[in-house]
C-alpha cells in the first residue's frame, strides 16, 4: 500500500523558471516523488537557491542553476554543473516563460501598434528558451534511454488572445515544437508534453487573495471559467509530475489544457 504511482525512479529533473509560484511549487513536488536530484532554475540566484534549500531539507538533493533560458551556453554549462553535483538530468520541465528577465504580460496594444523591439522578449523565453533546454538536456536522455519533457504552454497560443498575438505565437510554437520532437524521441523512452494554462494566481498571502477575488476586474474574468477560480501553483504541480512519471509512460506528444474549463479541448 506504500507504492508511488508517481515514484520518478530517482531520476534528476531540471525545472526551469522555479524560484517562486508554480516552478517553485513544481520542483518541490517533483522532489517529494523520489527525484534523485532538482536543479532549480531562475534568472535570480536568489530565488533559484532559496527554493533548492527548501527541497534540501526534505532530504532530496538540489542546487541553483541560475541562467538565462535564452542563453545556450548558459544552458550547456548547466547541463555540465548538473552532472558535476547531481547526475545526468532526464527530467525537463520548461516552465519559464512570461516576458523574460524583468518583463511582464500586461496585455494593452493591438499587434500593429506595438514596438517591434519588444517582440524578441516573448520570442526568447517562450520559444527559443523551450529550443535551447531541450537542445542541451534531451542529449542526456537519449544516452539513458530514459526521460520526460514538460513544456508550460498557454491557451492564449492554443486559441488565440487578444492583444497577446506575440506571446500566443511564441507558446504556440512550443506547443508544434513538442509534437514534433515527442516523435522523434518516442524510439528513445522519451515523452514530451506540454501543458496549457490560463491564468494563474501568483502565490500570495489568503487574505490578499481574498481581496483580489472579490475585485470587479476578477469577478469578470472569472465570469469565463466553468470552475470559478483561477489556477493554482498546485494544480500545475500535480499535472506536471504525473506526466514526469511512468504512469504517464504512454502520453506523448499531447497538450493537456489547465484552465478550470475555460476553454475546453477540441
Amino acid at each position: 500500500m506504500e507504492h508511488d504511482l508517481l515514484d520518478l525512479g530517482g531520476q534528476v529533473a531540471i525545472v526551469t523558471g522555479a524560484g517562486q509560484n508554480a516552478g517553485r511549487a513544481t520542483a518541490l513536488e517533483l522532489a517529494r516523488h523520489n527525484a534523485g536530484g532538482i536543479a532549480v532554475n531562475d534568472f535570480v540566484a536568489e530565488r533559484a537557491e532559496a527554493v533548492a534549500a527548501e527541497i534540501r531539507a526534505l532530504g532530496v538533493p538540489a542546487m541553483a542553476a541560475a541562467f538565462d533560458v535564452c542563453d545556450l551556453d548558459a544552458v550547456k554549462a548547466a547541463d555540465a554543473a548538473i552532472k558535476d553535483r547531481l547526475g545526468a538530468a532526464t527530467i525537463l520541465v520548461n516552465n519559464a516563460g512570461m516576458a523574460g528577465p524583468g518583463g511582464s504580460l500586461r496585455p494593452t496594444l493591438n499587434f500593429w501598434e506595438e514596438d517591434p523591439a519588444n517582440w524578441p522578449r516573448y520570442l526568447g523565453t517562450n520559444l527559443y528558451g523551450v529550443y535551447n533546454c531541450c537542445f542541451g538536456f534531451i542529449p542526456n536522455m537519449v544516452e539513458a534511454k530514459r526521460g520526460r519533457i514538460v513544456t508550460i504552454v498557454s491557451d492564449s497560443g492554443r486559441i488565440g488572445e487578444p492583444r497577446l498575438a506575440v506571446y500566443a505565437s511564441a507558446k504556440a510554437g512550443a506547443q508544434g515544437f513538442v509534437r514534433s520532437i515527442a516523435k522523434e524521441l518516442g524510439r528513445y523512452g522519451v515523452t514530451c508534453n506540454a501543458v496549457s494554462l490560463s491564468s494563474l494566481m501568483p502565490d500570495m498571502p489568503e487574505e490578499k487573495l481574498a481581496e483580489v477575488m472579490q475585485s470587479d476586474h476578477a469577478k469578470a474574468q472569472l465570469s469565463r471559467y466553468t470552475i470559478r477560480r483561477y489556477g493554482k501553483s498546485g494544480d500545475v504541480a500535480a499535472l506536471v509530475t504525473f506526466l514526469c512519471s511512468d504512469a504517464a509512460s504512454w502520453i506523448t506528444g499531447q497538450t493537456y489544457p489547465l484552465n478550470g474549463g475555460y476553454a475546453p479541448s477540441m
